[in-house]
């Protein structure tokens, strides 16, 4: 049987000659892998960006922990419309109809 080998989920670290962190993630972020992300954005400490170029995959854990990231300053870079930016849009739905019915 002659199967390719599924791709699971890379981060690379860069440090910018502005001392910005950038973490280049490729691959697929599902399941465990979320809570790989999740561990390596915790251990972060000042400001950095996500970059997201190389992504395949994200599953709705990994669009959480994006969205949240997100919302608490980090920057998301190269970052395809239908994944974070989908949830922005459903979460600011949502706020709307709370505040309508408040």
């Amino acid at each position: 049987m002659n199967r390719k080998p599924t791709m699971s989920s890379r981060i690379d670290r860069l440090v910018s000659a502005e001392n910005l962190v950038v973490l280049f993630v490729s691959g697929r972020i599902t399941g465990e892998h979320v809570d790989m992300l999740r561990g390596v954005l915790e251990q972060e400490s000042g400001s950095f960006a996500i970059d997201l170029k190389n992504v395949l995959l994200v599953d709705r854990e990994a669009v959480k922990l994006l969205a949240l990231s997100e919302a608490t300053g980090t920057e998301l870079r190269n970052c395809p419309p239908i994944s974070v930016n989908g949830s922005r849009e459903r979460r600011r739905k949502r706020m709307g109809a709370h505040r309508s019915r408040g």
